[in-house]
């Protein structure tokens, strides 16, 4: 639930700025990226200020159709000593995730969060949280109505894009509240059906390397577990995070965990952990990052091999 206080406390430094920077975590997925530029585009409505948008990392083939895409900038192209009035961090986690941008979150007058993760360390003067949300792009249209704010389809179409794809096209949703959002936007001319048709547009090099590393999958425990792994020529093929191996590793019937490990770099490992009915985030948490109950993730730094028989070590204790 917003507050009127947040409310106010939100229009009060918006105004006040002349200059304020939004960004999310690295490597920004829909609702990441989403949530951005969804809110940007609502401070340029409601207030007519222009705000800077940055990134850190890659942003998946498959949002190159979102809208406003092009307003968001990779950090190193913008001036590194730009004054920072307001900072508005979005869908971030923990303050490691954000990458690049923190040097000018770091910088601000005043930070401001939101966001649907657990975390026990906010950096936010105000932080407009809620952990029972499905996505943080749910929480900028509860602001935006809190708030009574004008917004247009463009808004409509980012919200209902950072939805689908941080509930997994809806499979995570545990809570009425965000089918209620999505029927709201439906209602009011957002076409669901265009949205999820741009998602599943990818470049055929990466549609062959997730089918090759699906057939390649690696089966523990009973085949209640499987692990893919993703070698750094690989990698430079995939789409993002790798959500359609999860996905279709997930059809397999009696599989109960997923495992996705990349290799983005020498010695720098991104580990994606999916659960079907039991929780995985605490062996995310474990391995120095985070998440949802269901879907969670880290970066580990060290070798393949090595963060392999640690996953496999910390998966012992859990599948039954």
């Amino acid at each position: 639930m917003i507050t009127d206080y947040q409310v106010k406390i939100f229009d009060e430094k918006i105004r006040a700025a002349r200059s304020i920077v939004l960004c999310a975590h690295k490597n920004p997925d829909g609702d990441a990226l989403c949530s951005v530029l969804a809110l940007a585009h609502l401070i340029e409505l409601n207030y007519g200020k222009e705000v800077t948008c940055l990134y850190d990392g890659n942003i998946p083939d498959n949002l190159d159709e979102v809208p406003l895409r092009k307003k968001v900038k990779y950090y190193e192209r913008v001036e590194d000593d730009m004054p920072v009035d307001v900072a508005i961090v979005l869908d971030y986690g923990i303050e490691k995730n954000i990458g690049g941008p923190h040097r000018f979150v770091e910088r601000a007058d005043f930070v401001i969060e939101i966001d649907h993760h657990i975390n026990h360390n906010k950096i936010g003067g105000l932080c407009i949280d809620n952990e029972e949300a499905a996505s943080t792009a749910g929480i900028i249209y509860q602001l935006m109505i809190a708030a009574g704010w004008t917004w247009d389809m463009t808004v409509g179409r980012l919200i209902m894009t950072g939805i689908i794809t941080d509930t997994g096209c809806f499979k995570y949703v545990k809570h009425g509240v965000v089918m209620r959002i999505v029927a709201d936007l439906i209602d009011a001319g957002i076409d669901i059906q265009r949205i999820i048709n741009d998602l599943s547009n990818k470049p055929r090099k990466t549609v062959v390397t997730e089918a090759a590393a699906v057939g390649a999958a690696e089966f523990f425990f009973g085949n209640k577990l499987a692990v893919v792994i993703i070698d750094n020529k690989q990698y430079k093929n995939l789409d993002g995070r790798g959500e359609t191996v999860l996905n279709l590793l997930g059809q397999i019937r009696g599989l109960e965990y997923m495992v996705l490990l990349k290799e983005q770099k020498q010695n720098q490992i991104g580990v994606s952990l999916r659960g079907r009915r039991h929780a995985i985030d605490k062996i995310a948490v474990e391995l120095g990052g985070g998440g949802h109950e269901f879907a969670a993730g880290a970066i580990v730094h060290d070798t393949l091999e090595n963060v392999k028989e640690r996953v496999l070590e910390l998966f012992k204790g859990v599948v039954k």
